[in-house]
Order: structure tokens, then C-alpha cells, then sequence
């Protein structure tokens, strides 16, 4: 009778012991990413975990502890330069405890998340450490972009698009999104820095995320740009899908369901990137585009949108063979101050396009179609009191004129040139405001 119960007894034990092991995580994955204002470590968990963060001092070090994980990834493959911490160490206690030291340069704030799964992750934690005195997320402009001699420079904000704990769409052979519009951004603004009249500047220079509005913040805000280009190569579920394209801000819905479904992904950045606080898309957009028609940016846009594709054409098949400028609810580019597209420069998932998107010499074309197509737009469309609007002077007289576009109006022309839109139908002897598409005005001397 006793041996009988000590086998039951056994055998219990034995059925309890697969649901005690996988009580415990293996965590075999963790990466680190350097943003200009925080560190980020993210540890890649099967399912939710039990943690604890708190701070020491004399010296300054942060402790996280974590309850039925074991830790197999070695932190000290972690890349720790130009971060705040000088080192790790990592200590295995009883009942599965597992506490990580970070050994500190400078005091932080350390905030935790636990990051519900979304494609391509799945479960994470998430542990920031934010600078106490947080530098602005915007690197410094190449060269002055206001100058107290001769006319203004035209700022181009250029945006890598995903970064960090968002790699973007992934190529057949693992090539990641986020490296590869960040190479392309790098030798655009590389470019554009030798031109005359033009000051680029990167939304993000490194391996880091940078939220959707803030990145339109920083264009708009902290660098007063006039034209935003947001850079992609995303994926398509049909792998044979290719072509570069281009995007404005759609009014009426996307314009085809290639464009829906980019800017279904795209629009998704910060849920994987894991930011704490996403945008939320209300009513708000209807007050954005009502300002984008009175501006006449949702046209301007579109006439960018039509250099760049044809410069891109030169070099690279476009998407449906199409020379039009497609648009979708891109919130990256809900920002009525600047002139903004988005652009694919082709399709990751497709096989062959990931091959040319890897090479440097195709990204350094893409680059100088990009450069090519902006120049352009500046040169047919010069601003006032801009580097381009002084060439088409010198060139061509004080006299300017302007061919109107579709969903131009005579207020916005006055205000694109700074003058009264009495004085403008003045010079051209216009008795009301009805204006046509390609009709071209008298701009009076300014």
C-alpha cells in the first residue's frame, strides 16, 4: 500500500514538473539602441514578466530585477558606446531571480514597459534610461540656414523612415527597412549639401525611432523646413510587387489599395517601436487638410511628387509603370507647414529590388534622382527671398510669373509671394478671384 502511494505521489511530481519549467523564461535575446535623449535595452520574452526597477546612487547604477526568467543572452555583446552606462553585471539568485546591474557613467531616469506582442515581435520588455538633461532629437543643420548676407537657403528635412526597435519591412534574405532608407537619407543629404541654396537636414542619423509627429515637430518646429521627404522601401503582400513610388496626404481616401495598405503599415511604426504615448488619428486630420487646401501645400506636394518621379523613372521601374503621384493617409505627413511626400524607393520583399536596395551603388542613384527631383521643384518653384527666387532674377528680370496649378487660389499665390491679393489682381487686371488651371499671372516686383 505504501509503495503504492509513493508511486502516485511520483508520478504527480513528474506531471507538475513540465508546468514548473516552463514557469521559466529563457530570454536568449536583448538589443540596445543609442537615441540622442535615452537608451533603450529590449529584452524578447515568450509571454509577459514580473519586474522591479529602482535606482542607487554613490555610485549612480540601475537594478532590474526579473522573477522566473533565465537569462542565457551574454549582455556583454551590448554595444555601449556613447551610452551612459560604463558596464553590466548580471546575477542568478533563488527562485529564478535574475537581477541586472547597470553600472553608470551619469544619473538617469529609467522607465519600464512591457510591450504586448506585434508583428515581427512578440512579447518585450523595454527599459529606457532618459538622459537628465535631454539633448533635442534633431541633429544640427551642415550650415547656417538663415544668414545675415544674401537670401534665404531652402531647408529640406529628410526622414529615414522606422529605426530602432522598428526595423520596418524585412527582405527575402532578412535585409532590414530601417538600414537601408537610412543609407539612402545619409548620401541624400550628403548631396544636398553641395547645393547652393539648399540646407538639409536628418530627422534621425542612427539606429534609433523618432515617433511619427515628432518627426514631423522636428522638420516643422525645430528646423523651419519647407519640404519634408519621408524615405521607404517597404514590403507588399504579393512578393512580385515592384517600383518605386511616390505619396502625398490623401483628402478623399487612398488612391489605390497598394497605397492603403503601405499607409496601414507605416501608420502602425509606433505601436512597434513601443513609444508610450501613440498619436491618435481623430477628427483633427479634417482640420489639417482644411489648412493644407487654403495653403495650396496638398498641390505643391503633388508637383514635387512629379520631379521626383520622373527622376526616379530614370533609374529604377516605377511602380504600375504609373508617373502619378499616389495619395493615402500618411500621418507622417499630416504637417500643413511644409511641402511633404513620402517616398518607396521600391519594394523590399520582392527579391530582386532587395538586391539593388542593398547595393550601395543603386542607393547612391536613388539618392541622386531624390537630390535631382528636389533641386528642380526649388528651381520652378522659387520661394521669395529665396537663393532660387534671387538666380531667377538675375536671370530672367524682376518679373516673375507663376503658371497656376490645380487647387491653387488667388490667396494662396499672394501669400506664397507676400503680397496683396488687391496688387496681384491689380497687375493683371483681374476683377474678381476666379482664376484656371494653367493660366499664368504677373508676379509684381517685389
Amino acid at each position: 500500500m505504501i509503495n503504492r502511494i509513493i508511486t502516485i505521489l511520483c508520478s504527480s511530481v513528474l506531471l507538475l514538473l513540465p508546468l514548473w519549467a516552463n514557469a521559466v523564461q529563457q530570454v536568449d535575446s536583448v538589443r540596445l539602441h543609442r537615441a540622442p535623449d535615452h537608451t533603450r535595452i529590449v529584452f524578447d520574452l515568450n509571454e509577459n514578466v514580473e519586474h522591479k526597477v529602482f535606482v542607487l546612487t554613490n555610485p549612480d547604477r540601475v537594478v532590474l530585477d526579473l522573477t522566473d526568467v533565465e537569462l542565457s543572452y551574454d549582455l556583454q555583446k551590448l554595444a555601449l558606446k556613447d551610452t551612459p552606462i560604463k558596464g553590466l553585471r548580471v546575477g542568478h539568485h533563488e527562485a529564478n531571480r535574475v537581477r541586472v546591474v547597470f553600472d553608470l557613467s551619469e544619473s538617469i531616469k529609467p522607465r519600464t514597459n512591457v510591450l504586448k506582442p506585434v508583428e515581427p515581435h512578440g512579447w518585450r520588455l523595454v527599459l529606457d534610461l532618459f538622459d537628465q538633461e535631454p539633448k533635442a532629437i534633431k541633429p544640427q543643420p551642415s550650415t547656417p540656414t538663415l544668414s545675415t548676407k544674401g537670401p534665404r537657403r531652402m531647408v529640406v528635412a529628410i526622414d529615414a523612415g522606422h529605426g530602432g526597435e522598428d526595423p520596418g519591412a524585412l527582405g527575402p534574405t532578412g535585409l532590414r527597412e530601417k538600414d537601408v532608407v537610412l543609407q539612402i537619407a545619409k548620401r541624400l543629404h550628403d548631396l544636398l549639401k553641395k547645393e547652393p541654396g539648399i540646407t538639409p537636414v536628418l530627422v534621425r542619423d542612427g539606429d534609433y525611432y523618432v515617433p511619427l509627429a515628432e518627426r514631423r515637430r522636428i522638420a516643422a518646429e525645430d528646423h523651419d523646413a519647407d519640404l519634408f521627404l519621408s524615405i521607404h522601401a517597404d514590403a507588399f503582400t504579393d512578393a512580385r510587387a515592384y517600383g518605386a513610388s511616390v505619396f502625398r496626404l490623401s483628402q478623399n481616401g487612398a488612391s489605390s489599395a497598394t497605397a492603403q495598405h503601405l499607409a496601414k503599415i507605416e501608420n502602425n511604426s509606433d505601436r512597434i517601436a513601443g513609444i508610450y504615448e501613440e498619436e491618435k488619428d481623430n477628427s483633427g486630420l479634417l482640420g489639417v487638410l482644411a489648412d493644407l487646401r487654403m495653403r495650396g501645400v496638398l498641390t505643391h506636394s503633388a508637383v514635387l511628387g512629379k520631379h521626383l518621379l520622373s527622376e526616379l523613372g530614370h533609374i529604377t521601374p516605377l511602380h504600375g509603370g504609373r508617373r502619378t503621384v499616389e495619395e493615402a493617409n500618411f500621418a507622417v505627413l499630416r504637417e500643413p507647414k511644409m511641402v511633404s511626400v513620402l517616398v518607396e524607393t521600391g519594394f523590399i520583399s520582392n527579391r530582386e529590388e532587395e538586391r539593388k536596395l542593398r547595393s550601395a551603388a543603386h542607393q547612391d542613384k536613388l539618392a541622386r534622382a531624390l537630390r535631382n527631383g528636389i533641386y528642380q521643384y526649388f528651381k520652378d518653384n522659387p520661394t521669395p527671398d529665396t537663393w532660387f527666387d534671387a538666380q531667377r532674377r538675375e536671370n530672367g528680370g524682376t518679373r516673375i510669373t507663376h503658371k497656376i496649378q490645380s487647387g491653387e487660389t488667388l490667396s494662396y499665390i499672394a501669400q506664397q509671394y507676400s503680397i496683396s491679393e488687391a496688387r496681384l489682381r491689380e497687375v493683371n487686371q483681374l476683377s474678381g478671384d476666379m482664376i484656371r488651371v494653367g493660366q499664368t499671372l504677373q508676379i509684381p516686383d517685389l
